[in-house]
């Protein structure tokens, strides 16, 4: 296709928020008949882009052309009535109303000054229909599972007749029979012409139904290629902003899986998954060691630490913890047996802002003794200053707001928090994400001197290269499945990426 036949463009698009620029020089080209992937790691600009695109957020400067003419988004419902369509991550839609309902809402059709119910829902059905999918309309919409659930957000953004439909993150939530349903309906709407914009983090659902990939890495433009043209490690190189050499990673995956190990692991999953979340995993985490988790965004590794710690349950497998079998079906039980989690996004799930650094330190030790054993504030204090001490808590006083120090410092009193309650195993979800270099390497220090001292430690990180320094043995995820474990000693990034890469490796 030539650049004339593209149906949007974006061009030059500048965004900033209050320090810091999210958006630089970001292109964008749309094609009737595409299925166009929008790539890219963790803060690599993805989500900043489909906000300015779609009205959410106002660019800074740039052009966006829609059908040769140049628009200026504004709102949501602009930006429908220009025909473009949006399906998010999470089915924003109302589960309590009708199928018919959700897909009409806003624009209902009216027959003598009321709602003409029967015209709506055959208006529904064939809308459905169209997409191959044959339900009631008049069932409210929470009847049906999140596939069907994610069929009638499309077909609602299609009810507008878009030109133009966003996928954002689509199959986060479906399984692989229902990604297969959702890809056939995309390959019919791909033949009427309609241009697919498909924001993913999955390597291989992109090369199933992508046409053309455009990569975006720290919120900058990297490149437009043809998927065809494009090698999976090409496209891992281009997103992580680093070459990797793969002709030169001679041994096959796996070969330091075999690795041995000393006495019983601490905890082993045996076919732990969970249908849509994770595929069955088999995890051996072993006291005094680093089980890193090893992956592109998406490939499962938060969910993987969820399953481990009861966050969410497993619909299939089985735990051990010190050979004896385990069901762990809630954090509370998880840290009754002695493991301890640390969230990602310590600022919602983790820290409590507006309460003390002694206060957010006692609070899981506090959880777990209940409210009838009360810790005395004298004592709280005296783990809390003893803590502060040992990992070089910066700060003037232990009743300071947590919310007053740095992110370095915050994620130490979450360690902190943690450790308190000597847990026998520690999951860490991106511990060093927002903070200095200064503090990641204090951060990795910590967590080594922890498991020299006999804690089992699973660490999770996007940075390749701390899963890296810190992990002695690294078990590699892919689009939700743990493809091989490599031993930490002995590998390097180029290892990993090529095991990432699969077959082309």
């Amino acid at each position: 296709m030539t650049e004339q036949q593209a149906i949007l463009q974006m061009q030059g698009i500048h965004k900033r928020f209050p320090g810091v620029v999210a958006l630089k020089n970001v292109g964008l080209r749309l094609f009737p008949g595409e299925v166009h992937a929008l790539m890219g790691q963790n803060g690599a600009g993805k989500s900043t882009l489909i906000k300015v695109l779609t009205g959410v957020e106002s660019i800074d400067s740039g052009d966006i052309i829609l059908s040769g003419k140049p628009i200026r988004p504004h709102s949501v419902f602009e930006v429908q009535e220009l025909g473009i369509s949006t399906v998010y991550q999470e089915v924003n839609l109302c589960p309590n109303l009708s199928v018919a309902e959700n897909i009409f809402i806003g624009r209902f059709p009216f027959r003598f000054g009321r709602i003409d119910w029967k015209t709506m829902q055959s208006k529904a059905r064939t809308g459905l229909a169209a997409l191959n999918i044959d339900i009631d309309v008049s069932l409210p919409l929470s009847s049906y599972p999140v596939a069907i659930q994610q069929m009638v957000a499309i077909a609602r953004a299609l009810s507008t007749e878009a030109q133009v439909l966003i996928l954002d993150e689509p199959t986060s939530s479906l399984d692989e029979d229902e990604v297969e349903r959702l890809f056939d309906v995309l390959r019919r709407l791909k033949a009427k012409g309609i241009a697919i914009l498909f924001v993913t983090h999955f390597l291989d659902q992109t090369y199933a139904i992508s046409d053309r990939i455009t990569v975006l890495r720290n919120g900058e433009f990297e490149g437009e290629y043809l998927a065809k043209d494009l090698s999976r490690m090409q496209l891992i190189n281009k997103m992580v902003g680093r070459e990797v050499d793969e002709s030169s990673f001679a041994r096959q995956a796996g070969d330091h899986a075999d690795k041995a190990q000393t006495g019983e692991p601490f905890l082993a999953a045996n076919h732990l998954g969970r249908a849509g979340m994770l595929r069955p995993i088999d995890l051996s985490v072993y006291s005094g060691q680093v089980l890193g988790l090893g992956g592109l965004l998406g490939s499962g590794r938060t969910e993987t630490a969820h399953l481990l710690f009861g966050i969410d349950h497993p619909d299939s497998g089985s735990t051990k913890i010190n050979g004896i079998p385990v069901k762990l079906n809630s954090p509370r039980k998880a840290v009754r047996l002695g493991l301890a989690f640390c969230p990602e996004d310590r600022k919602t799930e983790g820290i409590i802002a507006e309460l003390s650094i002694r206060e957010n330190i006692i609070l899981a030790l506090q959880a777990r003794r209940g409210i009838f054993h009360f810790i005395p504030v004298s004592k709280q204090r005296q783990i809390a200053e003893e803590y502060i001490r040992q990992l070089g808590i910066k700060t003037s006083d232990a009743e300071k707001p947590i919310g007053q120090l740095s992110g370095g410092n915050q994620q130490k009193v979450l360690l902190a928090r943690w450790l308190a309650t000597e847990p026998k195993m520690l999951i860490l979800d991106e511990p060093t994400r927002g903070i200095d270099v200064a503090a990641k390497l204090e951060i990795m220090e910590l967590v080594k001197t922890q498991c020299c001292k006999g804690l089992a430690i699973v660490f999770i990180s996007s940075e390749m290269s701390e899963v890296l320094r810190v992990s002695d043995r690294i078990a590699v995820l892919r689009d939700r499945e743990k493809i091989g474990e490599l031993d930490g000693a002995s590998s390097d990034e180029q290892s990993v990426f090529c095991m990432i890469a699969g077959s082309e490796a």
